[in-house]
């Protein structure tokens, strides 16, 4: 009997020979509004194995405008975001905190996520045999650049004031208290979300980083593994230098940029994480040919493969030309053993 999609990922993290890759397509609206016919088809013949749960809030935090249109948006947090192109998620130009001792009142604590409806998003996770993610995430590095913007948060890390140590604190309480909820639920995973590289290196020193953040990370990972959930972490750009940090706190898989490191960089971590994907999305995907991506698939494979270990991930954004997206599936299925 051929395993389901939730099985054929806790194969594959467990590294227990599964069939084939796991598959998981991320996409923004831009996709969905440039190339609906294209994107319909890629998953009705490759559909996802993993998906992501809605925590079905009664009442969600107060939000203004549409995040994927041209204009203005008001986050949960309350960090205005401009965007500049429909389909894409905009930036923070004026972050709301100027000053820690006058302006962290500007910012909103979306505690009212807390009340997920356990009921149906167990119902969620029953109607379905993929493997299922938690609908939000704790991404302290990344929400801290939105609410006071990269450069200015650069020197706090240097200097830690008081009350950027105070909210610091209040915000991984709210996170914690956030994924100690989604715990109780029948989902088979947390997620952490932030983006820690640049093209070339950690955006911070690493000593800061183990300094502050990885207590935190620490603390995450521990909710979910006390809950018998398995962790997914998501960070863009050139991480190498806390790889080993992710795998000794016990990261079950990470979904960063592979080829922004380089493939066989990371070929010392092979069976000891699992890479959730991905498939360059910066060159190849907008600009290979199908044999492009097919050595980018096998590369991977080669390297990173170790009796599972590895999710056929990408992402179909900006730029990506279909035909390349529906090559990353149909490469992985050729080198896992898929007909």
């Amino acid at each position: 009997m051929a395993a389901t999609a939730r099985e054929l990922v806790y194969q594959t993290v467990r590294r227990e020979k599964p069939a084939r890759a796991p598959r998981q397509l991320w996409r923004l609206p831009w996709a969905e509004w440039n190339y609906p016919a294209e994107l319909s088809a890629i998953l009705r013949d490759y559909p996802d194995d993993i998906v992501h749960i809605d925590g079905h809030v009664a009442r969600p935090a107060p939000t203004s405008g549409d995040p994927y249109r041209v204009g203005s948006f008001v986050d949960e947090w309350n960090c205005t975001f401009r965007n500049i192109q429909d389909g894409l998620i905009g930036e923070v130009k004026e972050p709301p905190v100027t000053n820690w001792d006058t302006d962290a009142q500007n910012v909103h604590i979306p505690r009212e996520m807390l009340a997920i409806d356990r009921d149906a998003v167990n119902r969620d996770c029953d109607s379905t045999d993929s493997f299922t993610i938690a609908g939000t995430s704790a991404n302290p590095f990344e929400r801290l650049q939105f609410i006071r913007g990269t450069e200015a948060l650069y020197m706090d890390l240097a200097d830690r004031t008081p009350k950027m140590l105070d909210f610091l604190h209040d915000m991984h309480a709210y996170y914690c208290d956030v994924l100690s909820a989604w715990a109780k639920t029948d989902v088979d995973a947390l997620m952490i979300g932030d983006d820690w590289g640049s093209q070339r290196s950690l955006l911070i020193r690493p000593a800061i980083w183990r300094e502050v953040f990885r207590p935190l990370y620490r603390d995450y990972i521990q909710i979910a593994h006390g809950a018998g959930k398995k962790l997914f972490l998501h960070s863009d750009g050139h991480i190498l230098a806390i790889f080993p940090d992710l795998i000794d706190l016990g990261v079950d898989a990470v979904n960063s940029q592979i080829f922004c490191m380089g493939v066989e960089t990371l070929r010392p971590f092979a069976g000891r994480i699992t890479f959730w994907g991905e498939i360059d999305r910066q060159h190849l995907l907008p600009h290979g040919t199908a044999a492009d991506i097919d050595r980018a698939v096998r590369s991977v494979h080669n390297a990173l493969w170790a009796d599972g270990g590895c999710i056929a991930q990408c992402e179909f954004t900006a730029g990506s030309r279909p035909e390349n997206v529906r090559q990353v599936f149909a490469s992985w299925d050729a080198v896992t053993g898929q007909p």
